[in-house]
């Protein structure tokens, strides 16, 4: 018997990690639902969803506004069945200094990026609830627990989204919901938005190295959507943040401080004809990378390991025995030698 074709939905589905996840499932030939601002970039990630093999279904919408998340998951319902997957990944971001930013560029950001994770959150459960079944997938970041200099509307969200998680998780729990939530704690990625995130610094924003391509991230995405795991980190970076600020949160501060602003900045200035969509979406299509193909990794080992624990830990059970016994050979070579 033929499996039924999931319904998912993704936010942030223009660029990026959004578009690229897109295309991940479009490949299983699910039913997608790309939400986004900006319908030129949308309108051709839904022609590439349905090249790969999917059913897409685009709908211009700012996630900041919580009815029009409601209403377009009720029409996603009406025309594409009942949501299976949610994954949240729409965002905003500005690159400067905290005194540099106003309060309506914090509470932009804020909305986008905290709250409209909240709203597609809420959109979602109120139809999972009713089924008790269906997942919803955070799309977070390593800046979720170890903030940086520079970015500090986008860390403070992150942070939010985790609060946020963390305690709908238990709210789930107490109910014996059958509902999965999970948060995938991503790296530094190659996306456009160092390319139409607003900024006010000298030189143009960059990601702090190592970079991985969003095939990577929209990898350990479709992963965590069907396992139930708690919480994915993709790429060695995202695991050594947040693991390193646990064990030694000082010296993270002192490092950034020394390190984290030319980190963030490359060596040319910001063109004066930078697109910038903070509070309206850009009038193009960026695709799906960024400027940064060069430097960018395809692959994480991490991210297969973490993946893959049985494996890992069947080799490294093996490893072990193989040492033991040679071990143990030459311990007996000796005693006869002796």
């Amino acid at each position: 018997m033929k499996k039924k074709p999931e319904v998912v939905v993704i936010t942030g589905a223009s660029a990026g990690v959004g578009r690229a996840t897109a295309h991940r499932f479009a490949r299983d030939g699910a039913r997608i639902a790309l939400l986004a601002r900006g319908s030129d970039g949308l309108d051709v990630a839904a022609e590439e969803v349905r090249k790969l093999g999917g059913e897409a279904l685009a709908i211009a919408v700012d996630v900041a506004d919580a009815d029009a998340v409601e209403a377009a998951a009720e029409r996603i319902e009406q025309e594409l069945g009942p949501i299976d997957i949610w994954i949240n990944d729409a965002m905003a971001t500005i690159f400067a200094p905290v005194h540099e930013i106003s309060a309506a560029e914090f509470r932009r950001a804020t909305e986008v990026t905290y709250l409209g994770t909240v709203h597609g959150t809420m959109a979602a459960l109120k139809r999972m609830r009713a089924r008790d079944r269906g997942t919803i997938v955070q799309v977070g970041s390593a800046l979720a627990y170890r903030a940086i200099p520079l970015q500090a509307p986008y860390c403070g969200a992150k942070f939010a989204i985790r609060g946020f998680t963390d305690a709908l998780r238990v709210e789930l729990m107490h109910e014996k919901s059958r509902i999965h939530v999970t948060m995938v704690q991503l790296s530094a990625f190659n996306t456009p938005q160092f390319q139409w995130g607003r900024t006010k610094l000298p030189r143009r924003p960059q990601p702090v190295p190592p970079v991985f391509q969003p095939e990577v991230a929209a990898r350990g995405i479709h992963w965590a959507a069907h396992h139930r795991r708690r919480e994915l980190r993709v790429g060695f970076p995202a695991v050594k943040a947040i693991v390193g600020n646990k064990l030694f949160p000082r010296l993270a501060d002192r490092d950034l401080a020394k390190l984290g602003y030319e980190g963030q900045m490359g060596g040319q200035p910001v063109p004066e004809d930078r697109p910038d969509n903070l509070f309206e979406p850009v009038i193009a299509d960026y695709g799906t990378h960024g400027r940064f193909d060069a430097r960018s990794r395809a692959y994480s080992l991490q991210l297969w390991a973490t993946t893959h624990r049985s494996l890992v830990l069947a080799g490294a059970l093996a490893a072990g025995a193989l040492l033991w016994a040679a071990s143990r050979g030459t311990r007996t070579a000796a005693r006869r030698l002796g």
